[in-house]
């Protein structure tokens, strides 16, 4: 009995302790297991959605630009390469429709009056120059000595400064063609190499003097980098393809292009220029072409993805200011007009601009820290010139998007814009030392490129 009461209060007590330890239940753990994911490398859409995260994830967490360059290019697959300066029919379009880029004919409403109010603008009436200006001797086209007064001289806006003397400026560009197409005594270039006998050194010769000129009435210029013949590089996806070949046949992957171009000069600066219009502008449609871009032809390498403006990310002058491309003379005008192509001539001058602007105003917003999942917030500029040495077209664009791949693009309205002019000839032919049907609008245009800048400057 005393046994059985025993084990009773026993009993007793442990219900008691069993009740009072009931009154504040413990807490079950969330999980004994790691949550279930998709394979990392496994061929279901599951898997390559969980290995596109991890990839943004590493990106977006990049300590520095450098890495975060390094982490964007670091996969190679084969890619298209797109040559700014081709060959192709009817390059502009397909160009337009990688980039997602509108063109627009003409030149920015904004940048011919922003240029005409800076303290270097040129003057309405000396802009004009008399007929037989343009056909005279250099001599007679020459800047007018100290002390003594021309007509067309440098007049004065009020609280502006003084404006340029057109004069003087044809006489620089005079100078310029007639030290490398007549003074000169060349031997003939050879095969393929005609731009590089004349055009190319005038082209320097012309830029380098004019920006020179011009430094001292915009500070941007007297602060930027000129580069001679750089290498410009942009890599980016847009669309998608099935794998055709290889041990990937089957899969999805992004459609990859890269653009390596190399221009004749570039001007680079500390100071972004300003936007033409605001960052959501519409001002027209995309071309929408469905077929491969092999059919352009566009030709697949694997090779280094590379990122590049010219200069490293550390170089103080990391913004996109004008760049100056020489058509070759494989693409030179006469062997279009031989070919009966002459609608072409005008293609070849747009489509290097749309590329060549794309892939250096693209780099320059990459240096910024943006990229396809970290879309710009605000618009990146930069200018280009297209010539041959003789006829000149001017290109305006602005870079609105970055985000051009499968996942980004669907929800995103906003669109690359690029401006551009058709090719004009500076002059019509050099004789005996003197330069004929000298075009003054082509020169002042060219002007005006080097004097645009921020509002601030």
């Amino acid at each position: 009995m005393a046994a059985s009461k025993g084990r009773r209060l026993l009993w007793h007590g442990r219900c008691w302790f069993s009740q009072t330890e009931s009154a504040v239940p413990p807490q079950p753990p969330d999980s004994l297991y790691p949550p279930v994911v998709a394979s990392a490398t496994a061929k279901s859409k599951a898997a390559k959605r969980r290995r596109l995260e991890h990839f943004n994830q590493r990106v977006h967490a990049a300590a520095s630009i450098e890495e975060k360059l390094r982490l964007y290019g670091q996969l190679q697959r084969p890619k298209y390469m797109v040559y700014p300066q081709t060959f192709a029919l009817n390059a502009d379009r397909w160009y337009r429709s990688f980039t997602k880029t509108v063109f627009v004919p003409g030149l920015p409403p904004r940048a011919a009056p922003a240029a005409a109010k800076a303290p270097g603008a040129v003057t309405p009436e000396a802009a004009k120059a008399p007929e037989g200006a343009a056909g005279a001797a250099p001599q007679a086209a020459k800047a007018p000595e100290p002390g003594t007064a021309a007509p067309g001289a440098a007049k004065t806006s009020a609280g502006t400064g003084p404006y340029l003397d057109m004069g003087e400026l044809r006489s620089l560009a005079c100078d310029a063609l007639l030290q490398e197409s007549f003074y000169q005594n060349k031997k003939r270039p050879f095969l393929y190499r005609d731009q590089d006998h004349t055009p190319g050194p005038f082209l320097t010769q012309l830029v380098s003097t004019l920006a020179a000129f011009l430094c001292g009435r915009n500070p941007l210029l007297a602060a930027s980098s000129l580069d001679l013949k750089p290498e410009v590089n942009y890599y980016w996806h847009h669309g998608e393809e099935v794998v055709v070949h290889g041990h990937r046949k089957g899969r999805v992957d992004p459609v990859r292009f890269q653009i390596d171009d190399h221009p004749h000069l570039q001007i680079r600066v500390p100071k972004q220029l300003p936007e033409f219009v605001s960052l959501e502008s519409d001002l027209g449609d995309v071309p929408v072409i469905d077929h491969k871009p092999s059919k352009l032809p566009l030709f697949k390498k694997q090779y280094e993805n590379k990122v590049f403006i010219g200069s490293k990310v550390a170089d103080p002058c990391c913004y996109g200011h004008t760049q100056f491309h020489l058509i070759p003379d494989k693409l030179k005008r006469e062997r279009f007009v031989r070919a009966n192509l002459e609608d072409q001539i005008e293609v070849v001058y747009r489509a290097n601009g749309i590329a060549s602007l794309f892939a250096w105003t693209a780099a320059q917003a990459m240096y910024q820290g943006f990229w396809s999942e970290a879309d710009v917030t605000r618009p990146f500029v930069s200018q280009a010139v297209v010539t041959d040495g003789k006829y000149f077209a001017f290109f305006c664009y602005q870079l609105n998007t970055l985000a051009l791949t499968v996942e980004t693009i669907q929800n995103n309205p906003r669109k690359n814009i690029c401006w551009g002019t058709d090719s004009k000839p500076l002059y019509d032919v050099v004789e005996d030392g003197n330069v004929k049907g000298f075009n003054d609008e082509v020169l002042l245009q060219l002007v005006r490129f080097l004097l645009n800048r921020p509002k601030e400057l």
